[in-house]
Formats: C-alpha cells, structure tokens, sequence
C-alpha cells in the first residue's frame, strides 16, 4: 500500500496511519502524525509505550458516545490529552436507547442475527451516513475536531470511536479532503476497515445465508460489522448535491475555512 497502512497495536483495532497517502498535488501525507483507529481501552502496555515514544502521540479526539466511553473508558497516554467529541446527538442516542433492546450495545453480533430482518435495523442500516452528514450537531463535532487537529503543533493525533470505521472514518474523509485526496483516496482509505473486519463479516454473513435470509439483510451485517462503502459513496454524492462539493460541505457546513485547510496542508503534507 502507498498509505493508510496498519500501524499493528496489539489490543487496538482498525489501526492505521494515513501517512503516504497521495495528494492530487502530487504530495504526500507525513507518516506517524495522522493515526486513526478504535477505541484504546485495550491497548497493551507496548501499544502504549509505541504511542508515546514512537509516534509522540499529544492529542486523542474519542467520538463516541457517553454510554461508550463509560462502558469501555480509554487507557491513558502519558503527555497526551483526551478529547471527548460525542458526533451522536445526545438526545437523539437517549431515544434510541429507549428504543433499542441492551442487546444492541452488550452483543451486537446476537442481535444482527436475531434482527438484521427488521425494517427498522434496515433503515438505520442505510440512513447511517446520512444521519450524522445532515446533522447539526455531529457537524459541530467535527468542526471542533478539524479545529483541534490545527491547534496540536506537534507530535501525532489519533482519533476513534468504538470499532474505528464509521464515525472514525467520516472523520478520516473530511481531514483527507482538506489536505486534497481524491474521492478515489477517501473511498480507499474508508474501505480498508473492510480488510480488517472481513473474516467477521464473511463468518455472519454465512450465519444469515444458512438462516435463509438475503441480500437485505447481509447489507445491515455489512455495516453494522464493516462498513458499506456504497452507502457512503451515494452519501458523498448526496453532499455533492445538496452542498455544492465535499470542500463547500467542510467550508460551510464544518466551518473550516480554505485559508486553514491550507495551513493543515502546510503541515501534513511533504
């Protein structure tokens, strides 16, 4: 791979570096600055002693939820400071919560199994993408998380959320648009979670087969479990229509306007 390569944590999932990734101006991203993975409650006392001394990590932005972070908190990494951006509305997550059976949070491979037939689950499913591009108040989480990334000076930045590939990779896509990737890059880069949770996806999706279920169904595993780059591809041609460009989305709609995308450029590109 020219970028996006694992970065091999021994308890962290999905961990990656987009460092070498090309530019459309032929530059590359600086490798060991830009890390992106899931959640770190599980990291080793090596994966630890790698994110200081290797990488310099300084600065952690956590999109996940309340309920998440308290279940499963972070470890912490001596000279790095942890940013709380939950990109689910609160209440929003409140309501789901109330809807949604404990299964979902405790044992989400039981309910797919039990439920991926749903119209609901399959409306969620779908929708996923959507819901947190259209939305106000993820937008200002990821406005603050563009912002946050500007401010650290040094040393690496990592962000995730709970499996580090939906919310985590919406993240990786406006900071890969920002300093200039391509579509082709972005979906790249938002594909590859797919590497590493396909042997899961694979092992379901025969669960559902056997079970006499279809394409539907197999779709929600898909996301649930990997995640469905066709959803995202149709979500980013919806931004496209409804905002003008990606760039115009981050601009407006993120509020990070072109002279700082130019200074994350300076910065991250060589």
């Amino acid at each position: 791979m020219n970028g996006g390569n694992y970065i091999g944590l021994e308890g962290v999932a999905n961990a990656r570096d987009l460092g070498g990734y090309e530019m459309q101006d032929g530059r590359r991203i600086r490798p060991g600055l830009l890390l992106r993975s899931g959640n770190l409650m599980r990291a080793t006392e090596n994966d630890k002693r790698r994110l200081r001394d290797e990488f310099h990590l300084r600065r952690i932005f956590d999109f996940r939820t309340y309920g998440e972070v308290y279940r499963e908190p972070d470890c912490v990494i001596p000279g790095c400071s942890n940013t709380l951006l939950p990109t689910i509305d609160p209440e929003i997550e409140k309501k789901s919560g109330e809807a949604m059976p404990k299964e979902v949070f405790l044992n989400l491979e039981a309910f797919l199994l039990r439920a991926a037939n749903q119209p609901m689950v399959q409306r969620l499913a779908r929708n996923m993408y959507p819901d947190f591009v259209f939305s106000e108040y993820t937008q200002l989480q990821y406005a603050a998380f563009l912002s946050g990334v500007l401010a650290t000076r040094d040393g690496a930045v990592l962000w995730h959320c709970s499996q580090g590939k939906d919310r985590t990779g919406l993240g990786a896509a406006f900071l890969l648009a920002c300093l200039g990737a391509s579509r082709e890059i972005i979906l790249e880069d938002f594909d590859r979670s797919n590497d590493f949770y396909r042997e899961t996806v694979n092992r379901m999706c025969e669960q559902v087969r056997a079970m006499g279920w279809g394409e539907e169904e197999e779709a929600v595993v898909q996301s649930f479990i990997g995640v469905h780059t066709g959803n995202f591809e149709r979500t980013l041609d919806r931004i496209d229509r409804e905002f003008g460009s990606l760039h115009d989305y981050i601009e407006n709609q993120l509020l990070f306007s072109e002279e700082e995308q130019q200074q994350l450029r300076d910065r991250y590109l060589y």
